[in-house]
């Protein structure tokens, strides 16, 4: 996780999105969200969390993410309108 942190820090970036299980290790996508918001560098940083389930999106809109959208919608007109103010 620290080194996405450097990552984040050394590379600007208009929007981070996260899947809620990540592939490599399957572990929380939550807990690297987490981290990006209790930086002091880069809790500013939009995120979004990438899930299907209404649950995990409260959970990461709690801990200050924007509303992020599920896998199936990737290519729904409402997910590119969800996106265009950060990515223009």
């Amino acid at each position: 996780m620290e080194d996405t942190l450097q990552v984040l820090k050394t590379n600007k970036v208009d929007l981070v999105t996260i899947n809620r299980k990540l592939d490599a290790d399957y572990s929380d996508g939550i807990k690297i969200a987490e981290a990006i918001k209790a930086d002091p560098d880069l809790c500013e940083t939009p995120v979004m969390l990438i899930t299907n389930y209404e649950d995990h999106q409260e959970a990461a809109i709690a801990i200050g993410c924007e509303r992020g959208f599920g896998k199936l919608a990737m290519a729904a007109p409402s997910t590119r309108e969800r996106l265009r103010p950060f990515l223009g």
